[in-house]
């Protein structure tokens, strides 16, 4: 690049986008990288505080701003999203499906810790909708050594920083458990919050079943539903450690796997998760899961949605983030909750 004087740039191409800011108006380039300036820019480019601009000189050794951070979106892009136009050096990368967001941190940190460069992105395992922003890239100056560029391409490799997960249609059964509600003395308020949060995902409900607390009925309701071709189950309710709560043991009769009884999460602590045949999951979910706004399934289902299957480590991680500090006005996702 060469600085040289707005009045004797004349003819000149720009090395960089000028932008004019405008407060509570515009904030947009005036001109773009490669316009070459006319006498009748001059005033233009003085009036937003240009009297001094610089000027594209070839250097092979160097990259301008822009073609730097098309490495950077190449670093980071995968299937199921685009880019957005490139302004200033930056590009965003905007979500074409609904699904859940995976990042590969190790490789995000990396990045950022190279200078000169940035990834900026929302949280990781969480929903992410159509049309919303995945992560922005950004190169701080107007220029970047190519070797530097080079750097980060090889910390990217061949596997991208980003994945969005799209959400799998999946069938779901509901076993409702519990002597008051099998026998009628309480009306069931469970199993409507369930098929509420199933909604928000579009889950199809092919079933619900009500069972006593004998832990053979609450088998059985299991198998029927599987029987009927559920890819989830969920049972509600009878998930503590008191004698009289037999949940657990009736899924764990019927799972070829337990993941996990008790999640670093509140609310949502006696969390249960096992996996039948055919990695079918099976959730115990347990009460505050009913009265509580967020909670651990909250956390959980959206994975579980896009087909991913969790293990121990995945809810160990949970435990940073995992208090919900129930706010008088609920912003989840946007909080800490879970992040």
């Amino acid at each position: 690049m060469k600085l040289r004087k707005t009045e004797e740039a004349v003819g000149q191409i720009l090395c960089h986008d000028i932008t004019q800011i405008i407060k509570g108006v515009t904030k947009d380039a005036v001109f773009r990288k490669g316009h070459v300036i006319t006498k009748e820019d001059v005033p233009a480019l003085l009036r937003v505080g240009k009297d001094h601009v610089y000027i594209w000189e070839k250097d092979e050794t160097m990259l301008h701003e822009n073609d730097a951070a098309q490495i950077l979106y190449d670093i980071c892009k995968n299937d199921h999203m685009h880019p957005s136009e490139i302004k200033e050096g930056k590009i965003e990368l905007i979500a074409d499906c609904d699904g859940v967001l995976k990042i590969n941190r190790k490789k995000l940190k990396q990045i950022n810790g190279l200078g000169e460069m940035m990834i900026a992105s929302r949280h990781g395992n969480f929903p992410v909708r159509k049309g919303e922003k995945i992560a922005g890239t950004r190169v701080i100056p107007l220029v970047i050594e190519k070797e530097k560029m080079e750097h980060a391409k090889a910390v990217g490799g061949d596997s991208p920083i980003f994945e969005l997960r799209p959400f799998q249609k999946k069938t779901a059964g509901i076993v409702t458990t519990g002597n008051e509600v099998y026998y009628g003395r309480i009306t069931d308020t469970f199993t409507p919050v369930i098929e509420e949060k199933l909604a928000e995902y579009s889950v199809d409900i092919i079933g619900r079943e009500v069972s006593n607390d004998d832990p053979i009925m609450i088998e059985e309701k299991i198998r029927i539903l599987l029987e009927q071709g559920a890819k989830m189950i969920l049972c509600t309710g009878g998930m503590s450690v008191d004698p009289d709560d037999k949940t657990p043991a009736a899924i764990r009769q019927v799972a070829k796997e337990v993941v996990t009884y008790g999640a670093p999460v509140l609310p949502g602590a006696m969390f249960l998760l096992a996996y039948g045949e055919g990695e079918i999951p099976i959730m115990g979910l347990p009460g505050c899961v009913m009265y509580a706004k967020r909670t651990i399934f909250d956390l959980v289902l959206p994975r579980i949605l896009t087909g991913e299957k969790l293990n121990q480590e995945d809810f160990q991680e949970l435990g940073e983030g995992g208090l919900c500090l129930s706010c008088p006005v609920c912003t989840f996702p946007n909080c800490g909750f879970g992040k």
